[in-house]
């Protein structure tokens, strides 16, 4: 079964095929076939998983894809715990939300393309998990950043679409350019790019070579999963319809960064220096995503930047080492039950309220749709922490191996994480308050085009998959965590789990600590919003902490001022120097040459008289130079 691996991919890879080529004719189907080729590629998946040994890594070729001299790749899958986890997570999720999509879209025109994008984006994740060599991974990292591409600029209407599709996809580039670099320094070194090459022989290079393939493969993972400072395309990226949304904040494209992390853990072993870049990255990123969600209104955007503060828990714990990878990757799974069930909900409840994401312009929605509240409940109580759901089990279990660091980062890395469970128990309760409990505000607004709204409950087809990760939201984190099942089945491809003997707080404070502080979050929020009427109106003049975080805290200015200006300046300066400098000295002799034959032409006027007259002159100063240097 592990030789025709080969077939999870060409599952989503032929829907995408058929869908995109077949045009009009496909469009009364398309959507079944682009949701059977997904389940088909879950399906394989769970028979792999539980019908083959995972103790060890296998690898198989395909065949022979780049044979040029000492550059050979081959299309090869490496069949490990790791890679079949992830398997399983992109197609069964993404089968969940190809199916949400059916509904989601049923009044689109153009549904069936949109299928065959889905089907794009997960074929093209699964050749970056699958892939046996670095190479590999890259064609699946592009492949994603095309497929995202497309689906957050779906609305091509709408010029704020199109500007966050272009975003995404230029900053996605910076964090490309790291990974290749990085791809490109393991071939120098190591004359390979398969894991299996790269992972032996990375033990001999130099500690500075291992730093800095470390970083670079870390600017490409902070590119992917919108970790700081390339972290401003996420959020906006939820131009795109709602299903996109789910896809790329839950299952797949961010959890692409925590992936390529876990997978080159033999290099981040080998440089602590490196894994201590990876945790101050994901440490402020958590803070970072968390306060910027207690600014925003906009449902979507609210959940976007808990995706950018969650990924920061899972980088944190990734950037531990042996004591965390297994932790990152457990939050990475039950953070893609709840995040995604999360933004079905507010697919949901956006497609009851006439696309409307305004949080202020809801209210009691509860009553008007049970389910949805009900399935989004559980998500909520699960992302912050609720005992014995799943986020309890694995983003408590981040905490305490941040606190088990000794010195000084024990209390940074740790206090941060603590503190941003706080913020998160803030903000997500803030948005369950205006969107699903206390007085109606819908009553009194209209759509843009003039329709009041209608708040009903969506058709079986959007709740059933919502109901299955609301499941998944209750009961994964104990069915992963127990008796640490999760890192015993990964030990194989980042380790065996270390445990933390020295910290600075004792491991049965935390719990309680981590506990209390979200509920203390949720009080507040209660206060603040549960408790007194919520105005459609924004308020003028806030706080200047209010300002900042409505602002992003400045990330897109951070980026227009380091990276955007300075190339703008300098893609000005090359037009000035090619123009005035290369083209300048190419078109200036061009012209010198021009206008001295121009002049030299002038001498040759025709007449024989001229010529002599010329021919005695020279004559005359020949002989007067002879004569000079005869008597000198």
């Amino acid at each position: 079964m592990i030789a025709q691996s080969w077939l999870l991919v060409a599952f989503p890879a032929l829907g995408a095929l058929v869908l995109l080529v077949g045009g009009r004719r496909t469009n009364g189907w398309g959507h079944l076939l682009g949701s059977a080729t997904v389940i088909a590629s879950f399906v394989y998946g769970l028979a792999l998983f539980f019908g083959e040994s995972l103790s060890r890594a296998t690898d198989t070729t395909v065949y022979s894809w780049i044979p040029v001299e000492a550059l050979q790749v081959d299309f090869g899958l490496r069949i490990d715990p790791l890679s079949v986890t992830f398997v399983l997570l992109i197609t069964g999720v993404g089968s969940l939300i190809h199916i949400y999509s059916i509904g989601y879209m049923s009044d689109d025109e153009s549904r069936r393309r949109f299928f065959g994008y889905l089907n794009l984006f997960v074929a093209a994740m699964l050749v970056l998990v699958l892939g046996d060599s670095f190479v590999l991974l890259y064609l699946g990292w592009e492949g994603v950043g095309l497929a995202s591409y497309l689906l957050i600029g779906w609305y091509q209407d709408r010029p704020s679409a199109a500007t966050a599709a272009k975003k995404a996809f230029l900053m996605n580039r910076v964090g490309d350019v790291g990974l290749a670099l990085a791809i490109f320094l393991m071939f120098k070194e190591f004359g390979s790019t398969s894991y299996a090459e790269v992972f032996a022989g990375v033990g001999e290079a130099s500690a500075g070579v291992v730093t800095a393939i470390a970083l670079l493969l870390l600017l490409g993972a902070c590119g992917k999963s919108g970790q700081f400072p390339l972290q401003a395309w996420l959020p906006d990226a939820m131009e795109g319809p709602t299903p996109v949304s789910a896809l790329i904040h839950a299952a797949t494209m961010v959890t692409a960064g925590v992936y390529l992390i876990a997978r080159s853990a033999p290099i981040y072993n080998l440089t602590p220096d490196g894994r201590l870049v990876v945790t101050i990255i994901g440490a402020v990123t958590l803070m970072l995503g968390a306060i910027i969600g207690c600014a925003y209104d906009d449902i979507k955007k609210v959940l976007a930047y808990s995706t950018v503060s969650q990924i920061g828990y899972m980088m944190l714990a990734a950037g531990l080492g042996p004591v965390g990878y297994a932790l990152g990757i457990a939050h990475l799974l039950t953070h893609g039950f709840f995040k995604a069930g999360l933004f079905l909900g507010a697919g949901s409840v956006m497609h009851a309220m006439n696309d409307e994401v305004d949080m202020r312009k809801f209210g009691g929605l509860a009553k008007k749709m049970p389910i949805t509240a009900a399935t989004f409940g559980l998500g909520y109580l699960a992302i912050i922490g609720f005992p014995f759901l799943s986020g309890f089990y694995t983003k408590d279990a981040i905490i305490e191996a941040a606190f088990g660091q000794e010195g000084w980062r024990g209390w940074v890395f740790g206090g941060a994480a603590l503190l941003a469970a706080g913020i998160t128990g803030f903000y997500m309760t803030r948005l369950v308050l205006l969107t699903f409990l206390g007085k109606p505000r819908w009553r009194e607004t209209t759509s843009a085009d003039g329709r009041e709204f209608h708040p009903h409950e969506s058709p079986p087809v959007m709740t059933v998959p919502m109901i299955v990760l609301a499941f998944g939201s209750v009961g994964a984190g104990f069915l992963l965590m127990s008796g640490d099942r999760l890192a015993e089945f990964l030990a194989p491809s980042v380790g065996a789990l270390a445990e933390t003997h020295h910290g600075v707080l004792p491991h049965a404070v935390i719990p309680w600590l981590t506990v209390g502080l979200s509920a203390l979050g949720v009080l507040v929020a209660w206060l603040l919003f549960g408790r007194r009427e919520t105005s459609v109106e924004r308020p003028q003049r806030v706080s200047w902490p209010v300002r900042a975080a409505r602002n992003d805290l400045y990330g897109n200015a951070l980026n227009e001022t380091l990276v955007a200006t300075p190339g703008l300046w300098l893609t000005r300066f090359s037009v000035f120097l090619d123009n005035r400098g290369v083209d300048g000295a190419v078109n200036g002799l061009a012209a010198g040459l021009g206008g001295g034959s121009g002049r030299l032409r002038r001498l040759q006027t025709g007449f024989v008289r001229s010529y002599a007259l010329s021919m005695l002159g020279g004559s005359f100063l020949l002989v007067a130079a002879l004569l000079l240097v005869r008597f000198s």
